[in-house]
């Protein structure tokens, strides 16, 4: 259990239930087990939430606020658009582990529900502006700088879905490194 004089706060349990929705959905998300794997009683969870719901919401806010704009602003700071592209994919592909558990992909499965709708959203779109806006500066004109953002962007979790999935997945430098010859223009 948590020592007494330590305080859970709501942002703890936000990422708590980030890690729960990452490992089965919105439906993993529950009071009494998140508690169980703080180490607190369900006290804690009521000092800063009402219910379950305001719990999702807030986790969905913390996983748009982390993997949108803040979440890339590192990279939109790179001004070499080909060494932003490089880190960006390397960054990503590397983190994409064999049969890791994705937010994002388990969110697809609760898709209908609009909290989770506009937080993929969020997420999308950032994540799409930041690889268009590169394109562009690469040279592309916007409508292919828009599609190959498009198709990158569809590698990148089409990566992530074969990382939960595929045990025998190749290492993450050498899918770095194939990333970057495929997706950086020449």
């Amino acid at each position: 259990m948590v020592n007494e004089s330590t305080r859970l706060s709501a942002r703890d349990w936000a990422r708590a239930a980030l890690k729960a929705i990452a490992n089965g959905g919105l439906a993993a998300v529950a009071v009494e087990p998140l508690a169980r794997t703080l180490g607190v009683t369900k006290g804690s969870f009521y000092a800063h939430y009402r219910n379950r719901d305001e719990l999702i919401t807030a986790a969905l806010e913390e996983w748009a606020r982390s993997h949108g704009d803040e979440g890339l602003a590192e990279f939109a700071a790179i001004t070499d658009p080909a060494q932003r592209l490089r880190e960006l994919l390397t960054v990503v592909v590397q983190a994409v582990q064999p049969l890791a558990p994705s937010v994002h992909l388990s969110l697809l499965g609760d898709r209908n529900d609009p909290r989770v709708r506009d937080a993929v959203g969020q997420v999308n779109r950032a994540r799409l502006d930041l690889l268009t806006r590169t394109y562009r500066e690469l040279g592309l004109p916007p409508d292919r700088a828009q599609s190959r953002a498009r198709v990158a962007y569809a590698a990148i979790l089409g990566l992530l879905h074969l990382a939960q999935t595929d045990p025998d997945a190749p290492h993450s430098a050498v899918l770095a490194d194939e990333a970057t010859a495929i997706f950086l223009p020449t």
